[in-house]
Formats: C-alpha cells, structure tokens, sequence
C-alpha cells in the first residue's frame, strides 16, 4: 500500500491504542471479537479514530461527506424534515455531526423555509468533533446556534426527526466466517511478536443466532466472510423505544441483503480510509484510519419494524434529493452561466449521480405516527426490494 506516513506524534498516540489493545486482548485470554477491536479503533477515549485530535472530514482529512461536497445536500434533505417535524413536533437530532456543516446548512434552510425547530440537538460522541461543531456553527449560524444543544446520551423520550448521515457504517460489526465445518467468528489475537491477527472461534450466542437466520449459502471458494452490524440494530432498537411521535431518517452506503450477501463479496465490504486513500488493513495504525462496513438495510429495517417502528420509505441517495427539490435549490443558488451555479451543479451530479454517490449511498426512513407517502420516497421507493 503506497499511504503517506503518519507525523511522529499521530504514530505515538497510534502506538499507545496498540499497547492498550494488546493489554485488553491479555486480559480477555487471548481474543478479541472484530466488534470490540473496531470500537476501540475508532472510539477508545483520547485514541480512537473519532475520539482522538485528527482532522477526518474534507480535503485535509481522510475522506469527504456529502455535506462538505455542498451545502445542496442540507438544503435537500432540509425538504423531508419540515414534513417530518409537521407531522410530529418542531425538534430535530443529528446523530454523529462530523464538522458541524450539516447542522448549519439545515439551520439556513429551516429557516428560510419558516420552519426553524424550537431545538436542534446534536448526539456526539467525541469531544473533538463537538468543539469542531460548535466553531462551525458559530462561525456559520451565530443568530441561530442557541438552538443547537448537545447531548451525551439518547433522549429518555422523542417527538421530531432524527437525521443521521454517515454514521450506521462506523458501528463496530462483527465478523463471521461460513465454512464447510460450521460458522466461525474472525475476531483478533496477537502472535508472538505482539502484531494483530487474525483468529477465529466458533461462533456463539447472538452472533451465531443473527448468522444461522441468514442462512447464507457457501460459495464455491468453500469460505464466506461477512459482516454483522448487531451493535445498528440495538440503536435502531434503543430509538424505537424512545420515539413517541416522527421519524429517523439514516443515510449511507449499504445494499438490500438480497445483494449484500453476494458471492462475489465472499471476502466482505469491510474498508479502511486514510488520506482519501482506501485499503483492507483495518491493524495498520489503529486510531489513525477510518474502519467502516456497508449497511444491510433489509437488517436495519427489520431491527425498526420489531421495535415496532413503521419502515416509511428506502430508496438511493438521488431519487431522495430529487424528490426533495435538490435540483430546484441549484437552481436558485445563481445564474446558470455563473462559477458559482458550475461549480455546485458539479456536486449535485456526484450527490447523484448512478456511478457516484447517487446510487452507492441508500436512504432509509422508520417512523412511528407518520403518514406516507413521504416526499423523498413518492417516486423510486424501493421498499420491495427490502
């Protein structure tokens, strides 16, 4: 792999993660689920990818979102959730803000719209991140950040939307192996010089529960290797048991599981960003690299109907800002010979585009109260193919 080398100081907090891994594998006797070592890859306090001091979003970072593509996305997207908060109550949470750009695109649009929410909270789990945000805003919003509040942990009750962009793919997932000989568990042990591997046990409890139900058939290569995002379906779960009235509205890369568990990714969709670069190695400088996985929709859909949510609507990326007047918002950004009006119609065709964002990137709604359809989902819904 041609990466750039990390600064002397990003290699030593990457160095003090491993020693804090290798002290936590110890400790469990040797192993570790895949689960366990992604959350603290990404998550560990001071020394996750998330939680630690890197720059992660834009051109600086390891990769961009579509908010820091163009705020067209926010502006969008700002369509389904005035129909949402109409039909709930005025109160909005982001989950995993990233540099705060998406929160100050819907704050602008919300309000040129008329429908401000009375409360636009944001659910952050890193420090770092919740300071980005809160210079974003008030460099961007300043008149409208005293209705930006941050929360720690998912509210004890909740009417309005929820928006979440980009945040199902860093769930920590667990890794599971189909063989001939039964169904393992890829999890990390450390050979004799003290380096991550790879190691698999039997598989057990809810893992091999969620697995066996997939009944996923072995491919000619003789081993199936796939991901299991238990820890997307539990927050679906946490949020259906808190929401009394609105919808959650997640976006991101993923697939129906008709074409997840394809033989032709008999290796996974598990994939490491460093620098705008991707690679498999999710043990090359833990806390330094972005670990994600694809989204199994049809998971995160069933995870939200047997917590007895409604599942309101799942299409692609652009058949949701279509529908939700992204190209009606180009159009009043400036005059169509103008570098201004270039240069974001040049973002709408990667926000949209069927070989770029477009069709790589899904959306799924689950709501409680709401009635359909929903404006992102009146043409192209793909709810069939759940």
């Amino acid at each position: 792999m041609n990466l750039p080398p990390p600064s002397p100081d990003a290699l030593a907090q990457s160095e003090r993660l491993v020693a804090r891994l290798r002290d936590l594998i110890a400790r469990e006797g040797g192993w570790i689920s895949f689960a366990t070592y992604m959350g603290e890859a990404l998550y560990a306090p001071g020394l996750g990818y998330y939680s630690g001091g890197s720059r992660k979003f834009g051109p600086g970072g390891d990769f961009i979102t579509a908010p820091e593509l163009t705020p067209l996305f926010g502006q969008a997207v700002a369509g389904q959730l005035v129909e949402i908060m109409a039909q709930s109550a005025p109160q909005l949470i982001e989950a995993g803000a990233g540099t705060g750009l998406l929160a100050a695109d819907l704050l602008l649009e919300l309000e040129h719209r008329g429908a401000l929410p009375e409360r636009y909270a944001i659910l952050e789990v890193s420090g770092e991140l919740r300071s980005r945000q809160f210079d974003t805003l008030a460099e961007k919003v300043p008149h409208l950040a005293s209705r930006v509040c941050w929360l720690d942990t998912l509210p004890e009750h909740f009417s309005g939307a929820l928006i979440a962009n980009e945040v199902l793919d860093v769930m920590p997932v667990h890794l599971v192996a189909w063989r001939p000989e039964g169904l393992f568990e890829r999890g990390v042990a450390m050979d004799d010089a003290g380096r991550f591997v790879w190691a698999d046990v039997p598989a057990s409890g809810r893992v091999a529960e969620a697995a066996a139900a997939l009944e996923r058939p072995l491919p000619s290569t003789g081993e199936y290797v796939s991901e299991l995002n238990l820890a997307g379906r539990a927050w679906i779960g946490e949020w259906a048991a808190r929401l009394d009235k609105g919808a959650l509205l997640l976006v991101d890369y993923g697939y129906p599981r008709a074409e997840y568990y394809l033989d032709s990714r008999s290796t996974g969709t598990l994939l490491c960003y460093y620098r705008h670069r991707a690679h498999p190695d999710p043990f090359l400088w833990p806390g330094l690299n972005d670990i994600t996985a694809f989204v199994d929709f049809t998971a995160m859909a069933e995870a939200g109907f047997d917590a007895g949510l409604d599942v309101l609507g799942y299409t692609s990326q652009a058949t949701l800002l279509l529908n939700c007047g992204v190209l009606e918002c180009l159009a009043r950004r400036a005059p169509e010979d103008s570098p201004d009006y270039i240069r974001a119609s040049r973002a709408v065709q990667r926000l949209t585009g069927p070989h770029e964002m477009g069709e790589l990137f899904k959306v799924i709604a689950l709501g409680r109260g709401i009635d359909g359809p929903l404006l992102g989902f009146r043409r192209g819904d793909r709810l069939h193919t759940l």
